[in-house]
């Protein structure tokens, strides 16, 4: 998937944008599928992006030496991470974390009939309502360019009845 910054042209609201490709944006732009989520516009462009660029592997810091306690005897060694998480990252994982928990308390499971659900709300032949469930990658496509406001969870979920 790429991610384009996008820009209503009329208003200039920013926003962005998931397509497989480039060609998968051109056609749906084409088609009238992108619009604005702020006004409903459809004309919108590309906005100016920064680049993001990682650095090389060769200049990345060298690690610091750490003195670790000896594993209990019989206890397996825990595996070093490459690059610890900065204390930030952490914080704002679980941040995303409990703003989802706090959002999936208003909405209901409805499993596998999830793109069934959402498409139905999103034509009205259902009452709009907060849903989450599963969608395979081919209905999630066919969702986002019929135009059903979707979003992936960015913390997986355990559906009701196979948690612990």
């Amino acid at each position: 998937m790429i991610v384009f910054d996008l820009e209503c042209q009329g208003t200039g609201h920013r926003f962005e944008g998931w397509f497989g490709s480039s060609e998968d944006f051109a056609d749906q732009q084409a088609r009238g599928l992108v619009t604005c989520p702020v006004c409903g516009s459809a004309d919108v462009a590309k906005a100016v992006m920064a680049p993001r660029l990682a650095r090389k592997g060769n200049q990345l810091p060298a690690p610091a030496p750490r003195s670790a306690p000896a594993p209990a005897a019989g206890a397996s060694k825990p595996q070093p991470m490459a690059h610890a998480m900065p204390p930030e990252a952490v914080a704002m994982m679980k941040a995303i974390a409990a703003m989802q928990a706090e959002a999936l308390k208003t909405s209901t499971w409805v499993g596998d009939r999830f793109a069934e659900d959402a498409r139905a709300m999103h034509y009205g032949e259902k009452d709009a309502a907060p849903i989450h469930g599963q969608a395979t990658v081919d209905e999630a496509r066919e969702l986002f360019e019929e135009g059903v406001e979707i979003a992936p969870l960015l913390v997986p979920v355990v559906p009701p009845g196979e948690a612990n």
